[in-house]
């Protein structure tokens, strides 16, 4: 038996959280729809001509995110990650454990240094736009990982993000080697379409082989696979994973099981911010194939929870509605 359903690897940022409009990224240089790396002094900058009364804040980070959906379901999960002996690294910690994810770190052992902030801007269309400034998150390494937790998970999930950087490439390959040695499956996500069209090199590198799980939008399938329809680029992804899902936003997912495509049907909401959606879906899922659910439950638990964030502003559930949606997904 395992300790963990899921352990993750990945930036931890502070996510502050805003509402702009189109003009606002015309006015200040923003391309949008991306995330894009920043340092601190432009993000500074943003943060003094954006409306700061209505910024919401919280951990965050792709992965935190998905660790976090894992817990609020009923799973357990672990989370390795770096943050600053400052206030928003303590704001971090006492986050992720109200959140009911186990970590290592604790106030004790921060090192000085500035915790990493992500600047999530939300237009009326529900398209967020990143800026990130990754702060001491960007010296992530092998050194933030414990593999004993990975050896005790049932599913390693590492987040695409980590692939900018040397030392962030680096864990991510210690990462899944120590999961392959100790018999747990490794799930990766591509994290943004601009990962994949600048950073391929070193998501073949993490492949390798093959990957047990992967998670990729319908642009980030054709961009990876160099196809220019889904359907190409479904089969070709069969040779980097086992199995995989590909989110199609308003029109659902389809997942791919290791013989058969499933279609996950959409659930109809109105989308006010997409900001963490991805995210949700492949927290869900997760949980729910390491729960005793087929992956066709796990795809409709994973769209029924992607779709209640969208409705909403934020990455995260409530815990009432998580218990909510299980619920509906076994009444």
């Amino acid at each position: 038996m395992k300790k963990y359903d899921v352990t993750g690897i990945g930036n931890a940022l502070v996510d502050i959280e805003f509402k702009v409009t189109d003009q606002f990224f015309t006015d200040n240089s923003v391309e949008k729809g991306l995330m894009t790396l920043v340092d601190e002094e432009r993000q500074n900058h943003l943060m003094k001509v954006i409306n700061h009364a209505e910024a919401k804040k919280q951990a965050g980070g792709s992965a935190a995110n998905t660790v976090v959906a894992v817990s609020q379901f009923g799973g357990k999960s672990y989370y390795n990650f770096r943050v600053a002996a400052d206030e928003l690294g303590l704001f971090y910690l006492k986050d992720l454990i109200d959140s009911g994810v186990e970590i290592a770190l604790s106030e004790d052992k921060l090192e000085a240094g500035v915790t990493g902030k992500c600047l999530v801007m939300v237009t009326e269309d529900s398209e967020r736009t990143m800026n990130t400034f990754l702060g001491i998150t960007q010296n992530f390494s092998t050194n933030d990982i414990n593999d004993s937790a990975i050896r005790e998970s049932k599913y390693l999930f590492i987040e695409g993000y980590l692939v900018t950087s040397p030392n962030g490439k680096e864990a991510m390959m210690h990462a899944k080697k120590v999961a392959e040695e100790a018999g747990t499956k490794v799930a990766l996500t591509f994290s943004d379409p601009a990962m994949v069209k600048y950073f391929k090199d070193n998501f073949d590198d993490v492949i390798g082989p093959s990957v047990d799980l992967l998670f990729a939008n319908e642009e980030e399938a054709m961009l990876y696979t160099g196809k220019d329809n889904l359907m190409e680029a479904r089969e070709e992804m069969k040779k980097s994973a086992k199995h995989f899902v590909i989110t199609q936003g308003k029109n659902g997912a389809m997942i791919f099981d290791g013989d058969t495509f499933i279609d996950i049907e959409p659930y109809k909401t109105t989308a006010i911010d997409s900001n963490g959606a991805g995210d949700m879906f492949a927290g869900a899922f997760l949980y729910g194939i390491t729960n005793g659910h087929s992956y066709a439950s796990s795809g409709k638990l994973a769209s029924m929870a992607s779709s209640q964030i969208v409705s909403q502003f934020g990455p995260r559930l409530k815990w009432h509605q998580a218990k909510e949606i299980l619920g509906r997904l076994n009444p």
